[in-house]
């Protein structure tokens, strides 16, 4: 108990140093523009692809295309992650040899490797559910 107490003391210590650093190093004016990287001109007809558009007038598109952005980098870094695992079970589903466990232990990888697809490919249709709910 005393080891969660001083972990949690050290913790907001340390926390009441970093954080008031992080918000002393943003810039004075945040910026009142943003490129998209992706076409949302479903959304709004000057939100296309590559244009530079007002962070006041367009939020929705600018927070769109931040979600869009995110969930891709997840869906390619959980889909690698993903192949690696089924390498790594089929390896060891191969190399059982006939012992139970391991080739139980390999067959056990693989199906949490494909729930973790089932989960990258979730992440995928994140930004169209964002745009259902918004009413967009």
């Amino acid at each position: 108990m005393k080891k969660i107490l001083t972990a949690l003391v050290l913790g907001s210590l340390l926390t009441g140093l970093i954080v008031p650093l992080a918000v002393s190093a943003q810039p004075e004016t945040l910026p009142n523009t943003c490129k998209l990287k992706y076409d949302f001109s479903d959304v709004d007809a000057s939100c296309t692809k590559d244009a530079e558009v007002s962070a006041d007038e367009h939020g929705i598109c600018c927070m769109l295309n931040t979600i869009t952005t995110a969930t891709n980098w997840v869906f390619y870094i959980l889909t690698l992650i993903v192949v690696i695992m089924i390498i790594w079970g089929g390896f060891t589903y191969i190399t059982a040899a006939g012992n139970p466990e391991a080739a139980g232990k390999g067959k056990t990888i693989i199906l949490y490797a494909l729930i973790g697809l089932a989960i990258a490919l979730f992440a995928k249709v994140i930004p169209s559910i964002v745009k259902f709910v918004m009413g967009v």
